[in-house]
């Protein structure tokens, strides 16, 4: 099972039909579960406390929808993997006895310490910058990939 656990609603509608498309062809790999969970608004007086404490309450809406999941961040200080790669760390995690995966995917400000000190591994696509919508179409077509992979079956490169 394949869980993603997202900061922020979905509000552009092409973010939405392609997130859905995604959720359809993963159907035939794995159960699939999609968590959101509610982003806190950065106020206009932002400072490094500020944003400390919005990560912080995001991070304990996150941990509260946390099983026992093998649990992946999604943090740019994290391993960088192609997609062969990636789809053997999933497959990995699977023959070790871990058949729940969750991913998780910070708001604007990223994830707290408490979040990533709950994390078993650290994974970052880019050193580029993606709002946080936008990852999880992202996030949910690389993991589409790693399956047809698996299954040695066909997908463009």
């Amino acid at each position: 099972m394949i869980r993603i656990i997202s900061v922020g609603k979905i509000k552009e509608k092409y973010l939405e039909s392609g997130i859905k498309e995604y959720e359809k062809r993963l159907s035939k790999y794995s159960k699939l579960e999609l968590i959101e969970v509610k982003d806190i608004p950065i106020p206009e007086n932002q400072n490094e406390t500020i944003f400390e404490k919005i990560k912080t309450e995001e991070g304990k809406e996150i941990l509260s929808k946390i099983k026992d999941d093998y649990l992946i961040a999604l943090d740019p200080k994290g391993e960088m993997l192609d997609s062969i790669a990636f789809s053997k760390k999933i497959e990995d995690i699977n023959t070790k006895g871990k058949s729940k995966i969750a991913f998780v995917i910070g708001g604007s400000l990223g994830l707290s310490k408490e979040v990533l000190d709950r994390c078993d591994y650290k994974m970052s696509f880019s050193k580029l910058t993606f709002p946080h919508q936008l990852f999880k179409l992202i996030l949910m077509e690389q993991i589409y990939r790693a399956y047809k992979i698996l299954n040695n079956e066909i997908y463009h490169k």
